[in-house]
């Protein structure tokens, strides 16, 4: 027997195995959700050579040894520059409904983010708005615009924010933008690009994808959060991606991204503005100023603080405060819930959550678009859609183009808007930032639209749910497998 053939007859086999018999031991002892683990595991005792190696790519959350000790190094930094800027009493608040006591809470505890109150903010929610608005506050800036994004394309009405920023540039500002490496490559690899680099824009590119190092990093970790600061007062978040919808992703037969930014002016962009400069100083070992607020604040009265909460996530953040924060406000609702969201493949708690507050009587409204980019994740949503429809969730789907945003709206008070999906990815793996907001001006934006989606949303009818084709519902089940790994 030649010495090719007992590698290939007996010593790759018996490694294999004992690689699957590591993992399953890893598993059993891994804190993770129990779906997970049993995903994993049907994965590689079904095709073990397969589930090995996807299990050694994707099944840990690794965020590289250098990225890594540079967030612990970093960190006392941050953490104490947040604490300078809790002790600041004329902008700390806390909620004025004790219902969203223990969200602040919960927040200010893990993060070490404030409440700030003083803001003003409002929902730009077509390209043209969102777009025109960042321009001409990029026309105006005087010190700094650091942007963080997903996905840059410089299509269409782009191209005038790159025009923009170039005119910044000669005026002595300094702009510095951070892009996710898989979301933005396309861009990082182009002659624009480069022109803009040439021109003076500080461009970084956020978690390389080395594929030599997949054992040793998780290639899939994303920097998926959307973030404008200009001058450490203004700020936007929200959804969209620097895109013109026009021109993006045309031939996914999805119609145009629909997506929302939320404008700020006020004391809480520092924050969002100091996980920029975190983000970036992990990505380039270059220091970026950290400010606390100088600016004035929207008039304060007994009613309303115009406060607002960021919630940022990600590997080497909290774990798990994204979904416990979501729970926290569901439990919270008394009278609504309103949630929009691209991606619907919760983890079964907030699932849960959402039966729960159906059953205490609480009116709840998903508006989910009709067809999205992902298959896997228009199948894989649909398992939960028979629960949620007898506890009386109505479930709306949105036939206008391929609905973006995300965002919750509590009791018509409390607004939660970012980059968070709602499902495992956004909750464990991406970077990903969310603010919520108690504003009684600022509610009643998001539910006017609310009411405008479902303008152009249809019902999903129970009866006719029930009565879908039997081979549906094993399509969903097998998709719906494979959740805890989307």
């Amino acid at each position: 027997m030649s010495f090719e053939h007992i590698i290939l007859v007996y010593i790759i086999p018996v490694l294999i195995w004992v690689a699957v018999i590591s993992i399953t031991l890893r598993l059993l002892v891994k804190k993770q959700a129990v779906s997970a683990t049993l995903s994993w595991l049907m994965i590689i005792y079904l095709v073990p050579l397969i589930g090995v190696i996807a299990y050694l790519i994707f099944g840990e959350i690794k965020l590289g040894t250098r990225r890594a000790k540079a967030f612990q190094l970093l960190k006392p930094k941050y953490t104490h520059w947040l604490q300078q800027l809790s002790e600041q009493k004329d902008l700390v608040t806390h909620s004025q409904d004790p219902r969203y006591h223990a969200l602040f809470k919960l927040v200010h505890q893990r993060l070490g983010i404030p409440n700030i109150r003083g803001n003003e903010l409002h929902i730009l929610d077509t390209p043209e708005s969102i777009i025109r608005s960042i321009i001409r506050d990029i026309q105006q800036a005087l010190h700094s615009i650091n942007m963080v994004f997903y996905i840059w394309s410089n299509d269409g009405l782009i191209n005038e924010v790159k025009q923009a920023l170039e005119e910044a540039v000669q005026r002595g500002v300094k702009v510095c933008l951070l892009l996710d490496s898989v979301g933005s490559n396309a861009f990082l690899k182009s002659p624009i690009c480069k022109e803009m680099r040439e021109r003076g824009i500080e461009i970084t590119e956020a978690l390389h994808v080395n594929l030599f190092r997949m054992f040793f990093n998780r290639i899939d970790l994303r920097q998926h959060r959307k973030i404008i600061v200009i001058d450490n007062q203004i700020a936007y978040t929200g959804s969209m991606n620097m895109v013109d919808p026009n021109f993006f992703k045309q031939d996914s037969n999805v119609g145009n991204w629909i997506d929302v930014m939320v404008r700020i002016n006020g004391p809480v962009s520092p924050i969002l503005n100091s996980l920029h400069a975190w983000d970036w100083e992990i990505e380039t070992m270059e220091e970026l100023p950290l400010l606390l607020p100088n600016c004035p604040l929207v008039e304060i009265d007994d009613n309303d603080t115009h406060s607002v909460q960021v919630i940022a996530s990600g590997p080497a953040f909290p774990d798990d405060l994204i979904a416990q924060s979501l729970a926290t406000v569901i439990y919270a609702a008394k009278e609504s819930i309103v949630i929009t969201s691209p991606y619907f493949v919760p983890s079964h708690n907030i699932a849960e959550a959402l039966r729960i507050a159906a059953f205490r009587g609480v009116d709840i409204t998903l508006i989910l678009p009709k067809n999205n980019d992902s298959l896997m994740v228009r199948w894989a949503s649909r398992t939960f859609f028979d629960d949620l429809l007898e506890a009386g969730v109505k479930i709306y789907h949105f036939e206008a183009g391929l609905l973006h945003t995300k965002s919750v709206l509590i009791d018509n008070k409390l607004a939660l808007v970012g980059t968070v999906n709602m499902d495992l990815r956004s909750f464990l793996l991406n970077f990903e930032i969310t603010v919520a907001v108690e504003d009684r001006n600022f509610a009643n934006e998001v539910a006017t639209l609310h009411e405008n989606y479902l303008a152009n949303s249809s019902a999903l009818n129970m009866q006719e749910w029930i009565n879908r084709p039997f081979y549906h519902r094993i399509i969903e089940r097998l998709f719906f497998l494979f959740s805890p790994l989307l």
